[in-house]
C-alpha cells in the first residue's frame, strides 16, 4: 500500500531537481528547507536571491545549498529566448516579446524544465491554476498520443486492516465537460498515476445509472467511454456506467451488477464532468477523512503540478515528492 516512503525510495535511486516558481513564499521556503536536509530532491528557487534569502531569514528557514535562479540575470537567457521563440513561432513571438514574457517566474521556470535544467516544476502557491497550466501547455506540451492535460487526486487514509487505503479520482480539476473519447484518455492517465501510488486499478466509470438502469446522453457517454477504455486496456478491470454505491459496496453490487469484476471493489473512479469530480473528492476528503493529494496534472511531456493557493508547507513538501516521482 501507498506511503511516501515508497516515492522517496524511488527518488533516492534517481535524485531529481524541482523548480519552485514562487521562491520567496514562506511555504515554499519551509518545504525547501526540509528537502535540503535530504538527498533525494534538489529545490531550484526562482526569484531575486536577496528577496529569497531575506524571506528565509525572516521566517527562520535554512535554505543553504538551494539553487536560486533570477530571471533578470540568467546567464543563458539568450539561449532560452531563442528556444522560446522556436516553440512559439506559430504565434509570431519576437525575441523582445520573449524576453518580456520570460521575466514572469511561471514561464521562466517552465523553460528551465523544457531545457533540461530541471526535471519537474511545482507552482500555484500564489499563481492561479491557469497561470501554471498555460505555460506548460505552450512549452512542455502533451505527450505523443495525448490530446489534453487532465488531472487526478490521490486519496489516502489509514485502513482498518493496517496500512493505507488508497483511491484515485479523475478528472476533478481540469476538464469541465469531457467527451467520451476524452474520458478514455483521462482514464488511461489516471490508471498510470494510480499505479505509481501502489494501486492495482479497478476502474469504475461513474454515473447516476448502473448497467442501464437510467437513460440519457450522460449515461451513454460513460458507458461508451468505459467500453472503449476496456477495449484498449483488456488486462485492466474496467466497468461502467455505474453508481457510486454499486462501485464501492459489495452488498449493493450483488444486487445491481452481480457479474461485474469491478463493482463493490472499485478504487479508481472516473467522473463524468468536473462538477461531479470536484464535489466527489471533497466529500471523500472532508467526510471520509481522506488526505487528498492533487490535482496531479497528467498527460504532459514533463511533470508540472499546481498547488492550491491555500496550501500549507506540508502540502508543498508532499506535492514536490509526488511531482518529482512522476518524472
Amino acid at each position: 500500500m501507498f506511503g511516501f516512503g515508497q516515492l522517496i525510495e524511488i527518488l533516492k535511486k534517481s535524485p531529481k531537481r524541482i523548480v519552485f516558481t514562487e521562491g520567496s513564499d514562506s511555504r515554499i521556503l519551509e518545504a525547501s528547507s526540509r528537502l535540503l536536509a535530504s538527498n533525494f530532491l534538489h529545490p531550484i528557487l526562482v526569484g531575486d536571491p536577496n528577496e529569497i534569502y531575506e524571506a528565509a531569514e525572516d521566517s527562520g528557514f535554512n535554505i543553504r545549498g538551494a539553487e536560486i535562479i533570477n530571471p533578470n540575470d540568467f546567464a543563458d537567457m539568450d539561449k532560452m529566448v531563442e528556444e522560446f521563440c522556436e516553440l512559439r513561432k506559430s504565434k509570431g513571438v519576437t525575441p523582445e516579446q520573449a524576453r518580456e514574457i520570460l521575466k514572469e517566474n511561471n514561464y521562466f521556470g517552465t523553460m528551465l524544465v523544457k531545457m533540461g535544467l530541471a526535471d519537474a516544476l511545482l507552482g500555484g502557491a500564489t499563481y492561479s491554476t491557469a497561470d501554471t497550466v498555460r505555460p506548460a501547455l505552450q512549452l512542455i506540451k502533451t505527450k505523443p498520443g495525448n490530446t489534453l492535460v487532465s488531472s487526478c487526486f490521490i486519496l489516502v487514509r489509514p485502513s482498518a486492516t493496517g496500512g493505507n487505503e488508497v483511491l484515485a479520482m479523475g478528472d476533478c480539476g481540469i476538464n469541465i465537460k469531457p467527451t467520451e473519447d476524452e474520458l478514455v484518455e483521462i482514464a488511461e492517465e489516471t490508471i498510470r498515476c494510480a499505479r505509481v501510488f501502489g494501486v492495482d486499478p479497478k476502474v469504475a466509470f461513474l454515473s447516476y445509472s448502473t448497467d442501464g438502469s437510467g437513460k440519457g446522453e450522460d449515461v451513454d457517454k460513460m458507458r461508451n467511454a468505459a467500453r472503449k477504455t476496456k477495449e484498449r486496456n483488456p488486462d485492466v478491470p474496467i466497468d461502467g456506467e455505474m453508481q457510486f454505491d454499486a462501485a464501492v459496496s459489495p452488498k449493493v453490487a450483488k444486487k445491481k451488477c452481480p457479474s461485474s469484476e469491478v463493482a463493490g471493489h472499485a478504487n479508481t473512479f472516473i467522473f463524468p464532468d468536473i462538477n461531479a469530480g470536484n464535489i466527489g473528492y471533497k466529500i471523500a476528503q472532508r467526510m471520509g477523512n481522506f488526505e487528498a493529494y492533487g490535482p496531479i496534472l497528467l498527460g504532459l511531456n514533463s511533470p508540472i503540478n499546481d498547488l492550491s493557493r491555500g496550501c500549507t508547507a506540508t502540502e508543498v513538501y508532499s506535492m514536490a515528492i509526488i511531482t518529482a516521482a512522476l518524472s
